[in-house]
């Protein structure tokens, strides 16, 4: 092993030592109508918790929602508003709809966790419009969701346009009150350190 491969085989140890100390991010949200852009009277209500993995890069989403006027049709997050907390923006998860979402009832509960190496995992104008790749993708989902410009709701037949939605709000604990920049900083982190790997291996 020459100097230089010595250097890489650190320089990825040391990274991927790093990268194990990651952390999972939790966002909530509560949804109603009076949330909605356009505030409606649904007597629908509903919960979110969306959780982040820095390491897995994955995006586990569970809602459980009751009260709809009628059927739902889709259910997204949506991202980003130009403002935290309120507006509008376009679908940045799966169209027509959450992989798996229940659709054409009032109530019900959904968990999936979405792969967010996958450009899949999002619409593709949101891959389109945020640099082509699902790494950029999924950098400016999770910039918007830790900037709280990123909102989930729920459509139905009554209210095509959303019945209930919430925008995500992040939830620090206590003992990690980094968190927030930790999990921006690990997208920047992961590729570096899997560029290093790379280069080790094709050192040989």
């Amino acid at each position: 092993m020459n100097h230089k491969t010595g250097l890489l085989t650190a320089a990825c140890v040391l990274s991927l030592s790093w990268a194990a100390q990651g952390d999972i991010i939790q966002f909530n949200a509560m949804l109603s109508g009076a949330n909605e852009a356009i505030p409606n009277l649904s007597p629908g209500t509903g919960s979110a918790v969306v959780f982040f993995d820095t390491i897995a890069q994955t995006l586990e989403v569970k809602v459980t929602f009751s009260g709809l006027t009628s059927g739902d049709t889709a259910s997204h997050i949506h991202a980003a508003t130009s403002t935290a907390g309120t507006g509008t923006a376009g679908v940045a998860t799966s169209v027509p709809t959450f992989t798996g979402f229940p659709t054409g009832v009032t109530s019900g509960t959904y968990d999936h966790t979405f792969d967010l190496t996958l450009v899949t995992s999002y619409n593709p104008a949101f891959v389109t419009a945020n640099g082509g790749t699902a790494s950029s993708a999924e950098s400016a989902l999770v910039s918007a969701m830790m900037a709280g410009k990123s909102y989930l709701n729920i459509h139905t037949t009554e209210f095509p346009g959303g019945e209930i939605r919430g925008f995500l709000a992040k939830n620090v604990p206590e003992n990690s009150a980094t968190a927030g920049l930790f999990a921006l900083g690990m997208l920047g982190t992961i590729a570096f350190h899997r560029q290093q790997c790379t280069r080790l291996a094709q050192k040989g």
